[in-house]
């Protein structure tokens, strides 16, 4: 299944939807502004909350939480050693782990597991400036679009933290 993702680039509060490839709105992605630490809620087409997407407060990595009923179903966070700076990892409250690499950034990614992989990300598939394609070959649809939320968050995070640092030098 693909999907059209926003790239996100308003300030927390901002909702967007995501629309299947057909144009029409599948789930809703609900930034939760008036919160202590950054959240984000996908949401189904009649408003029902499938995840909740939050900044962890306290770790070493920069790490986003995806929780489902209050559980943690997953954990995204940048790879700590990595040669290459774009690499993500998703651990998995299973035990499984994902991989997102390439150059998150820019969209063009791949999240993948054991199994192979998960999902593909690309900017070719559209025309819209601030878009990119999501394509999902796992069964928990709901669980990567979470994961491509946080993985676009922490990249966001990283993009503004780069040019900070740009400037002060």
């Amino acid at each position: 299944m693909k999907f059209q993702m926003r790239e996100r680039m308003f300030s927390i509060g901002d909702d967007y939807w995501i629309e299947d490839e057909s144009g029409h709105r599948a789930f809703l992605v609900d930034g939760k502004a008036l919160r202590i630490r950054q959240t984000f809620e996908l949401k189904g087409p009649e408003g029902e909350v499938l995840a909740v997407i939050k900044k962890k407060m306290i770790s070493i990595r920069d790490t986003m939480i995806v929780e489902r009923d209050g559980d943690t179903v997953a954990k995204v966070h940048k790879k700590l050693f990595s040669p290459l700076r774009h690499k993500m990892v998703v651990e998995l409250a299973d035990g499984q782990e994902w991989t997102a690499t390439g150059d998150i950034i820019e969209k063009n990614y791949t999240i993948e597991g054991d199994q192979g992989v998960i999902a593909e990300t690309s900017r070719k598939w559209f025309r819209i400036r601030e878009t990119y394609g999501i394509e999902v070959t796992h069964p928990d649809v709901p669980l990567v679009l979470a994961v491509a939320v946080a993985v676009e968050e922490l990249a966001d995070e990283s993009r503004h933290k780069d040019d900070k640092d740009n400037d002060d030098d």
